[in-house]
């Protein structure tokens, strides 16, 4: 290899980890909210929301037929 090549390679090189590094910092650098700050927080969800989304979570859509699907079958 020639030194010219090497050089060039080199430089592409740092260039190349420069970039990663301002781009990391980049996608990073979001704010983290403090306790008691001003930031706005959204409000807790009413107890009949909550109820409702553990009812659909946990229990599925009443009206959804899930048996005539692809059944799992056990690994061993």
């Amino acid at each position: 290899m020639s030194p010219r090549l090497i050089i060039i390679l080199v430089l592409a090189g740092i260039a190349a980890l420069g970039a990663g590094i301002v781009t990391w910092n980049v996608v990073q650098s979001r704010p983290v909210p403090v306790s008691g700050s001003s930031a706005v927080s959204t409000p807790p969800a009413s107890e009949a929301e909550r109820r409702e989304h553990r009812e659909k979570f946990f229990s599925g859509d009443p009206d959804r037929d899930i048996r005539g699907g692809q059944e799992m079958k056990p690994r061993w």
